[in-house]
């Protein structure tokens, strides 16, 4: 079984944890700072994958993997 994508793992930790994204505000950086990690549209620093596994005890080696792609959205019109 592969292990998580990072962003789905620290996710699901805070839904464990009866946590919503506002936990990370602080750990990760700003609230839209929070907003562009959870979205994929900026990758975790080491310093953020520090924090998280420090403060939330996900596995480093689950946050360095790499992210899945963004699902991009369709256009209609």
């Amino acid at each position: 079984m592969d292990a998580p994508d990072p962003i789905e793992a620290i996710k699901f930790r805070l839904e464990q944890q009866g946590l919503d994204h506002r936990a990370l505000v602080g750990v990760i950086g700003c609230r839209s700072r929070v907003y562009e990690v959870i979205h994929r549209k900026r990758r975790l620093s080491l310093e953020m994958i520090r924090r998280l596994n420090e403060r939330f005890r996900i596995p480093a080696e689950v946050l360095i993997r790499p992210m899945r792609a963004q699902r991009r959205r369709r256009r209609t019109g």
